[in-house]
């Protein structure tokens, strides 16, 4: 397999390749691609030197699979132009992900839907990949009716520029280069842009992709998205009602035997999902299940998960490994 990686300088770049290596993905060829200022450097990927080529000149190459993370433009702009050489791109970022055209895909949840004539495959916001799929086996038990979240959201999720900036204002320099306001000792609920209903972008993707990953327009969601001043990952407080009544000791067990999730639920013992432990792991971590003791039917949880691996890197990597698995890429 050709495989080229999109944006292999970024946050999310860098850790796709540390996906690769990790899960020992297989490929005859790499390809790391970066913006043009990067184009002729090198970069270091187990102990061997790949100069950073151009989009133009990697499509010429007609890689197999293209993994991208360098933004919404880059993707709507080169996307199309790879496929149409023949190439299965996998984006990071959201140009396609309501694309009626394309899938939204997380491999645990829906890798079903992936045909082999797919060449643009959307990877899920990163709040809506770890909510999903600790979701899924529930909703196939006991249907979901309605999903109030809030989530608390890393500031590596922003980029690299929002890391300097937090640092920075622990150092002293208030300079505020991405955030409208101090992200440091502080959190602001406003995640990316505020749309005319009063919701972020951020809030309306976890309710649109929520209902396209899982089939079904039913399903009821209202979101509210924060950036918090941590680096390890996401947490998200769900509240979800059911169609069915669930016993909580079968929920623990589904969510125990999920491929991906691991529940840490001990709170006796202070035991419960944290980002400073969810940091580097592929998997999604689940706690403080409880029982919602104002209306019927639902249920409380705590999600947390590294938005860097399960969020986008690993995900994607996993959408490669499934392709593979089907005999839909080579």
């Amino acid at each position: 397999m050709k495989l080229a990686i999109v944006g292999a300088t970024g946050l999310v770049g860098q850790e796709v390749l540390k996906v690769i290596e990790e899960r020992h993905v297989e490929f005859s060829d790499l390809y790391l691609v970066a913006s043009a200022k990067s184009v002729g450097q090198t970069l270091l990927f187990k102990d061997k030197k790949y100069i950073i080529k151009s989009l133009d000149e990697t499509c010429n190459l007609a890689p197999e699979v293209a993994i991208f993370s360098a933004g919404g433009d880059t993707s709507l702009e080169w996307a199309p132009r790879f496929a149409e050489k023949g190439c299965i791109v996998i984006d990071n970022s959201s140009a396609w992900r309501m694309d009626p055209e394309k899938k939204l895909v997380v491999p645990e949840v829906n890798g079903h839907v992936l045909r082999i004539d797919d060449r643009i495959i959307a990877n899920p916001n990163c709040s809506t990949i770890q909510m999903v799929l600790a979701l899924a086996p529930l909703h196939v038990k006991y249907g979901i009716k309605r999903i109030v979240v809030s989530t608390y959201q890393s500031v590596t999720g922003t980029g690299k520029d929002a890391v300097d900036q937090m640092m920075n204002e622990r150092k002293g320099d208030k300079t505020l280069n991405v955030y409208p306001h101090p992200i440091d000792m502080n959190i602001l609920p406003h995640i990316d842009s505020f749309l005319d209903n009063g919701y972020t972008k951020e809030e309306m993707k976890m309710v649109n992709e929520t209902k396209k990953i899982f089939g079904d327009q039913s399903i009821m969601l209202t979101a509210t998205t924060v950036r918090v001043p941590a680096v390890g990952g996401h947490s998200e407080a769900v509240n979800v009602e059911f169609h069915d009544d669930f016993d909580l000791d079968e929920v623990r067990s589904l969510l125990e035997s999920t491929p991906g999730i691991i529940v840490e639920d001990d709170v006796q013992n202070n035991i419960y999902p944290m980002p400073i432990n969810a940091h580097g792991k592929d998997d999604v971590f689940v706690g403080r299940l409880r029982r919602d003791e104002s209306q019927p039917r639902t249920l409380n949880m705590w999600i947390v998960a590294d938005n860097l691996r399960k969020g986008a890197a690993t995900n994607a990597v996993q959408i490669v490994e499934f392709l593979r698995e089907k005999n839909l890429v080579v």
